[in-house]
């Protein structure tokens, strides 16, 4: 082997280095944002994540700009990146577009869905009945967010999977953002995914985009509920702290 060959490939091994640790800072500082450990308007300092994943600042550099690309977080001159704040009025945009995604991938995915899959979705459900009784907030979104992601992704369109998980990722900007919902989210959320899940299992393919329908319009109308300041109620304040991400 030359030395120029030599040096291409260590030059060809270095960037694949590069990028793998890339991907990987932006999916951890990403997890962080959807977790809601990192909440709209935080600072995220290069130094510090550097540090943190110890890693060089230039993957941190480029994650920062993968995840501006993907709408999670925003530069602004001579002040940092910070994660992004969503607005209301976007959040209703996204919740529209995701209507018709997720529609879209009931349709596709109702007349072939097999045993495997439906039990994957019934075991989130599952998982979502028990965190409600348990009154675990987190781990109910957690299992929320997956049944969703399982039925998008198992419908069969990479594309729509790929605009999908774009989509979501801003939308939980805005989820986090909310101050407050009626202390039945959860429950109302749970009956809505489980009478998508039935439709499914029935292979009927109107009634399951029409109930995810139902179901996102049901996302938007408690997101708007969520914004809306009203009188604290000591019964439901466990609730209406991350109520709004139950959707």
């Amino acid at each position: 082997m030359t030395e120029n060959m030599e040096a291409e490939s260590d030059n060809t091994l270095d960037l694949v280095r590069r990028h793998s640790l890339t991907a990987l800072v932006r999916d951890e500082i990403e997890r962080h944002i959807v977790d809601g450990k990192l909440t709209p308007g935080d600072k995220l300092n290069e130094a510090e994540w550097a540090t943190r994943l110890q890693v060089s600042r230039g993957p941190v550099r480029e994650a920062f700009r993968a995840l501006e690309q993907a709408g999670l977080v925003r530069t602004e001159k001579n002040r940092g990146v910070f994660v992004r704040t969503v607005s209301l009025a976007e959040a209703d945009e996204i919740y529209a577009v995701r209507a018709v995604l997720e529609e879209a991938a009931c349709r596709m995915l109702a007349p072939r869905i097999d045993a495997a899959q439906l039990a994957a979705l019934r075991a989130h459900v599952d998982a979502m009945c028990a965190a409600l009784d348990a009154g675990d907030h987190d781990a109910y979104a957690r299992s929320n967010v997956a049944f969703h992601d399982a039925i998008v992704a198992t419908a069969g369109n990479g594309k729509l999977y790929v605009t999908y998980r774009r989509l979501v990722g801003e939308l939980s900007l805005f989820r986090r953002a909310a101050l407050g919902v009626r202390g039945d989210a959860m429950e109302r959320s749970l009956a809505e995914h489980r009478a998508i899940l039935s439709a499914l299992a029935a292979r009927d393919a109107d009634e399951a985009a029409r109930r995810m329908r139902a179901h996102v319009d049901g996302g938007r109308q408690r997101a708007h509920e969520a914004a809306q300041p009203r009188a604290p109620d000591v019964n439901d304040d466990a609730n209406n702290r991350l109520g709004a991400r139950f959707v």
